[in-house]
């Protein structure tokens, strides 16, 4: 396909015309109860780690939630949400709750708190008493 100098992208892109019906269109937009997203989002069993890291996380998260500085604060990772994303992968849910707050200048900000749910106390604790640590 031949360009123009002065040619935008929208005018350079290939004709896609829209042959849907309303019927089709809203079919589309319909959400599916099983689909792959949801799939993938099931937790696997927590089967532990040893990465110290996830270890000084886990144990802060057992104690209470805790904010990501104090988290970070903790675990001496420098991005604490990296860190609970790896505790996910591994099958734990680790909710983060984004709480409304004032910071020193005096604006709204929403700084997350992270916290172990009832399954996750359970998956860990499981964990820990075949780890023989409980």
């Amino acid at each position: 396909m031949k360009t123009r100098p002065n040619q935008t992208a929208s005018e350079r892109a290939p004709d896609k015309r829209n042959s849907t019906t309303p019927g089709e269109l809203f079919s589309e937009l319909s959400v599916d109860k099983s689909s792959p997203k949801d799939a993938a989002k099931v937790a696997p069993k927590f089967a532990g780690t040893d990465n110290p890291r996830h270890l000084r996380c886990i144990h802060a998260l057992m104690q209470r939630a805790r904010f990501k500085n104090d988290l970070q604060q903790i675990t001496g990772a420098s991005n604490t949400p990296e860190l609970v994303a790896e505790l996910r992968r591994r099958g734990l849910e680790t909710p983060c709750e984004k709480v409304p707050m004032l910071d020193r200048d005096g604006v709204v900000t929403r700084p997350g708190i992270y916290s172990f749910n009832a399954p996750d106390r359970r998956k860990v604790n499981s964990w820990l008493s075949k780890r023989g640590a409980a």
